[in-house]
């Protein structure tokens, strides 16, 4: 059984997947609430399916950009727990899990997230999954105006601009909504590619993905910064 957790974003979710299907989600909107809230809904998951830590094939993490507060508390309690059960642990960029179901569209994906100050980060995908660019944060409008060929818009960042982005990039723009169950799933399905490759990553080593550091200690930063959680 694998593991799945996200708190990259205000929507938070725990899942739980055998080798062949998701049997458990748990998707839920926290309120700057994610220490409190996290371990009680790993735990009853587990319950529920009368396992425990040490029975899982490995943790996965969701790794952001996002808040920078949750990020830590989601990468703290999975690296705890791949500590505990002595399990593997593999991160995944968030952006790369709201792209992950559009990947075979044979568009091209834009994934965005919120990044707060009116800005988001962005992801860009040739179809099939490469990435044709950095990762960046910009205002909507500074990221559209590189899109010059019909694109699939989609993650949490796309939620409420559906109009504006249409407005921007009119016949361009394919908009999906986002979905935080279906980024569960996304980390699920990529973590068991990984491990299934030997690809876990280093439980010292892994850090999330900030792409900005805080306004708090210093200016801000748009490449991609580490913190340790």
């Amino acid at each position: 059984m694998l593991l799945a957790i996200d708190t990259s974003t205000r929507y938070s979710g725990v899942a739980l997947a055998d080798e062949e299907r998701v049997v458990s989600c748990r998707v839920w909107y926290s309120d700057m609430n994610h220490t409190m809230e996290l371990m009680p809904q790993i735990a009853e998951s587990l319950e529920a399916q009368d396992i425990d830590v040490a029975s899982l094939q490995g943790v996965a993490v969701s790794l952001g950009p996002g808040g920078f507060s949750a990020l830590r508390v989601g990468m703290s309690v999975a690296k705890g727990l791949a500590m505990t059960g002595r399990i593997k642990i593999v991160g995944v960029c968030t952006l790369d899990l709201e792209a992950f179901p559009f990947l075979d569209s044979g568009l091209p994906v834009c994934a965005l997230l919120e990044a707060g100050r009116n800005e988001l980060a962005s992801a860009h995908f040739a179809p099939g999954g490469e990435r044709t660019k950095e990762d960046i944060i910009r205002p909507l409008e500074e990221i559209l105006g590189t899109i010059t060929e019909p694109s699939l818009i989609c993650g949490e960042g796309a939620h409420g601009r559906t109009q504006q982005i249409k407005e921007m990039l009119g016949h361009l723009a394919v908009v999906v909504q986002p979905s935080p169950a279906a980024r569960l799933w996304s980390l699920l399905a990529i973590a068991r590619q990984r491990l299934e490759s030997g690809q876990a990553d280093d439980l010292a080593d892994l850090q999330p993905y900030y792409l900005r550091m805080p306004s708090i200690g210093g200016p801000k930063i748009r490449d991609r910064k580490v913190q340790n959680p």
